[in-house]
């Protein structure tokens, strides 16, 4: 590869991954999941409701769709913190987490 743009190595890069590693994963899922992995990151951990009123990603009935396959693929999963049995948030898996250091990896290696 004799790309020298940083960021287009690192699209090029990201491209084979998504074939090899995100095949479940579109591009409104990829972006809800970034929303709660910074969150969560932050300890700031996003409940469903809240999800659903972002605004930027997608309407409220397609980030509830979203989340569910979230859920069923395996990149997010459902907690309950203290007493509050009814509020369900939203932390990203170890799959998510793998995921996450791929392209970080990617990242680094596009830049040097």
């Amino acid at each position: 590869m004799n790309i020298q743009n940083p960021y287009i190595k690192f699209l090029a890069s990201y491209h084979e991954l998504e074939r090899t590693d995100l095949q479940a994963l579109d591009l409104v899922g990829e972006k809800l999941l970034g929303y709660i992995a910074v969150q969560h990151s932050n300890e700031l951990t996003l409940t469903v409701t809240e999800c659903m009123r972002i605004k930027s990603v997608a309407s409220p009935a397609t980030i509830h769709r979203k989340i569910t396959e979230l859920i069923n693929d395996g990149w997010v999963y459902t907690l309950f913190e203290g007493e509050k049995r009814r509020t369900k948030y939203l932390a990203p898996t170890l799959k998510a987490t793998k995921y996450f250091e791929k392209v970080s990896k990617l990242m680094l290696k596009s830049v040097q």
